[in-house]
């Protein structure tokens, strides 16, 4: 059960602009009961929203819920009240917080006819894992910057990431290929899908111990992403390869994953059954050592890039696929 929902600008910290708060209404009326599984769509509310700006989402909880929609790695801080009805409330007082973000999926917004959207598709790296909370530095991010500078703020970024994610098997989230219809296809305006996924099957299938269901070869994951690639064209968006970043030195790395990563890689630069290729290999591999991120770009794991490392990933990203000029200044 929805008892009440909120929607503002977020002015700092949990404040929102007050001549911004607006209520949600659910089919006119102010609660919802959400059924196990199930979507529900608010009414459209009158809200004039700048490009790269932050929306306080309020929801009311009036009794027990399980959170089975969340983003447990959500980088910006979520504040929860105390009991009763606060999503009215300018600001959220004595709350507790967490990074992670529940109940909502989307925010959808009305554009203008040649809006369209990208799509990015994968795991932690994806999903900005282990950059700086409430900042934005996610390589999704970095990118949707470097769009607005380059005449491309009618080009929306989707960061469908999901820390822990994989494309075979189901663990953090379903797997790739059983979320692809929802967190893909159904998305509004999809022009450009950009898929960045493999390394968790690769390290958690290989790594020893492992159960015989979870081995991955290299010819599994090529199948899985020819599979991702077929059912985007059928609807006309066109896909994005991104090579696996070096992963040597973190806790699931073996080198029979190395060999996986190093066949996988191959096939997406070489086969061309991309419709573009990005190579985020390049652009963090140490050219010491390729099998590790360069000592910049390293956080620490072994396995995700830091903010520096998102930045360089971006900077990769050939923005003519989007009808840009490559060459367009970065905002950093």
């Amino acid at each position: 059960m929805i008892g009440a929902a909120h929607i503002a600008m977020r002015d700092q910290e949990s404040s929102v602009v007050p001549a911004s708060d607006r209520a949600l209404l659910f089919g006119g009326k102010p609660s919802c009961w959400i059924p196990p599984g199930a979507t529900e769509i608010s009414d459209a509310v009158n809200l004039d929203v700048p490009a790269a700006s932050d929306l306080a989402v309020s929801v009311y909880i009036p009794g027990t819920a399980a959170a089975d929609t969340m983003h447990a790695v959500g980088l910006h801080t979520t504040y929860v009240s105390k009991e009763g009805d606060a999503t009215a409330a300018p600001a959220t007082a004595d709350a507790t917080t967490t990074q992670s973000f529940y109940f909502l999926t989307n925010v959808d917004v009305a554009a203008a006819p040649d809006a369209a959207a990208i799509v990015t598709f994968g795991d932690s790296i994806t999903d900005g894992a282990v950059s700086t909370p409430n900042t934005d530095r996610s390589w999704p991010s970095f990118l949707a910057r470097r769009l607005a500078a380059a005449g491309g703020a009618n080009i929306a970024v989707l960061n469908q990431g999901i820390s822990g994610n994989r494309l075979l098997r189901d663990g953090a989230g379903v797997s790739a290929l059983a979320r692809f219809d929802r967190d893909v296809l159904v998305q509004p305006g999809v022009k450009w899908l950009m898929i960045l996924e493999g390394i968790n099957d690769i390290g958690l299938g290989l790594r020893p111990g492992a159960l015989d269901s979870d081995v991955v070869s290299s010819d599994d994951l090529i199948a899985a992403l020819k599979q991702l690639i077929e059912r985007a064209h059928e609807h006309g968006i066109k896909v994005i390869g991104g090579t696996l970043t070096p992963f040597e030195g973190a806790a699931y790395y073996s080198e029979a994953g190395e060999g996986v990563r190093e066949a996988v890689n191959q096939w997406i630069r070489s086969a061309g059954a991309f419709d573009a290729v990005v190579d985020f290999e390049a652009a963090t591999r140490d050219p010491e050592h390729p099998k590790q991120f360069r000592a910049g770009f390293n956080n620490g794991d072994h396995l995700h890039p830091n903010d520096a490392g998102y930045q360089a990933m971006a900077d990769a990203i050939d923005l003519s696929v989007f009808g840009l000029k490559a060459a367009a200044t970065n905002s950093r």
